[in-house]
């Protein structure tokens, strides 16, 4: 059952940075652990004289931060000493816990001739695990199950979902999938989630047959109420 359509809202998290925002919205704080959600791009290079995509070192606590490319690539420092440079299908996966400070630049040269896309998300951490020690945790695409049917091209990010799984650190239960589909393709949201969320990149998506949602404009939220 569809709940609620979420428009995406512009900021700017960089001088030459703006993002699409999706999460929070002030009618739906969450959906399920997603606390927030923003799209960065496409954005191509090179930037202007002068400007800087860099978002400086800035602090997080009791929760973690995914970064998950489409286009592009992003390096990443942080308080931990590490420095890892992502490129599009791995994840970074940052659990800030007690305390955690980092920063994401875009310094190298080969970027000044590309572009950038990379969807940037939020996950609350259960009370239990608020006061861990601070974690960072790089996926290469290689250890992401994909699974593809016709029509369908899945890549499983983290959690589970259709019987797939990977070795993503999580903190509580949810799946975090990277879907495309072909023009007349079908495909439904695992049933095993309370909430459920669908965030359009790009081209449209029917609902039920009822509804048109177009990339860069929203997304979609199910809510499902568990059974037992």
């Amino acid at each position: 059952m569809l709940d609620i359509v979420i428009e995406a809202r512009k900021a700017n998290i960089g001088p030459g940075l703006k993002v699409n925002r999706i999460l929070p919205f002030r009618l739906k704080r969450m959906v399920g652990p997603f606390i927030f959600m923003d799209h960065a791009g496409p954005v191509s290079m090179p930037i202007p004289t002068g400007i800087s995509m860099d978002v400086l070192p800035h602090p997080h606590i009791g929760l973690s931060t995914v970064s998950y490319l489409f286009d592009g690539q992003v390096t990443h420092r942080d308080s931990l000493g590490v420095e890892q440079v992502i490129r599009p299908g791995e994840v970074n996966w940052m659990t800030a816990g007690r305390g955690i400070s980092h920063s994401e630049r875009f310094e190298d040269p080969a970027m000044r001739s590309g572009s950038l896309e990379m969807i940037q998300t939020w996950v609350a951490l259960p009370e239990k695990d608020e006061e861990q020690s601070p974690a960072f945790d790089n996926y290469p695409a290689t250890e992401l199950p994909v699974f593809t049917d016709t029509g369908v091209w899945m890549r499983l990010v983290a959690g589970n979902a259709y019987g797939l799984s990977n070795h993503v650190k999580t903190h509580s239960p949810l799946f975090y999938l990277h879907v495309v589909l072909d023009a007349g393709a079908r495909f439904g949201l695992p049933d095993n989630y309370s909430e459920r969320g669908v965030y359009v990149v790009k081209g449209t998506v029917e609902v039920n047959g009822s509804l048109s949602v177009s990339g860069i404009s929203g997304g979609i939220l199910f809510r499902r109420v568990r059974i037992g």
